[in-house]
């Protein structure tokens, strides 16, 4: 069994689904930081079969929407002397703001550089069903 050492400061994000580590791990930019950062891959879970894990030596501000679009089961856990200090739970959000585009080529925010695209949550089932602020054009969002 592979034996990672805990953290004495910083941020854990675990219950990550299998697969999606990776991807978290490239949107914030680990792989540029001076500081150790660990993507563990595959980690047996009792409750999810597998998972992923990412421990980060450091407190960094994390966007807990981002995070909630690509996997709303993580848990967001910020350390102190090899303590859990807080848990967060993430959420599929209800709100989401220039994190993706709308899909109606006609909309302002895909055609005026001051709009930013935004959204409200609209529906979840599956598919994550976002409908524009500007034009009220619906968007899916996969998870």
């Amino acid at each position: 069994m592979l034996k990672v050492e805990s953290i004495h400061y910083g941020i854990v994000i675990d219950h990550i689904t299998q697969g999606k580590g990776k991807r978290i791990f490239d949107k914030l930019n680990l792989e540029e930081v001076d500081y150790p950062v660990v993507l563990l891959r595959n980690v047996p879970s009792s409750k999810y079969g597998k998972k992923d894990i990412i421990k980060i030596e450091n407190c960094i501000d994390i966007d807990m929407t981002m995070l909630g679009l690509i996997d709303p089961n993580i848990t967001i856990n910020i350390i102190e002397n090899e303590k859990i200090i807080k848990k967060m739970k993430v959420e599929i959000p209800k709100e989401v703001h220039g994190l993706f585009r709308c899909k109606n080529p006609r909309c302002i925010s895909n055609t005026e550089l001051y709009s930013n695209p935004s959204f409200k949550l609209v529906r979840f089932n599956g598919t994550v069903e976002y409908i524009c602020e500007y034009c009220e054009e619906l968007t899916s969002y996969s998870l």
